[in-house]
């Protein structure tokens, strides 16, 4: 049986993965077409992998 905790991480462990992959496609947009917002959305995703990256990292401590 799967503990609450070990779900909740492999759900922000995914979230992470996802957000870096969503921030290196909008990159790749921006290098393609030049778009000035994918640089924002790409930052952006950046910014919230980064944040879900600390939460899982502090997440054991956290929760005890």
């Amino acid at each position: 049986m799967m503990r609450l905790l070990t779900a909740h991480k492999i759900l922000i462990g995914t979230a992470v993965v996802f957000f870096l992959f969503f921030a290196l496609w909008e990159s790749r947009g921006y290098y393609q077409r030049d778009d000035g917002w994918a640089v924002f959305r790409a930052a952006l995703y950046f910014l919230v992998a980064i944040g879900f990256g600390i939460y899982f990292k502090n997440l054991s401590r956290w929760y005890k």
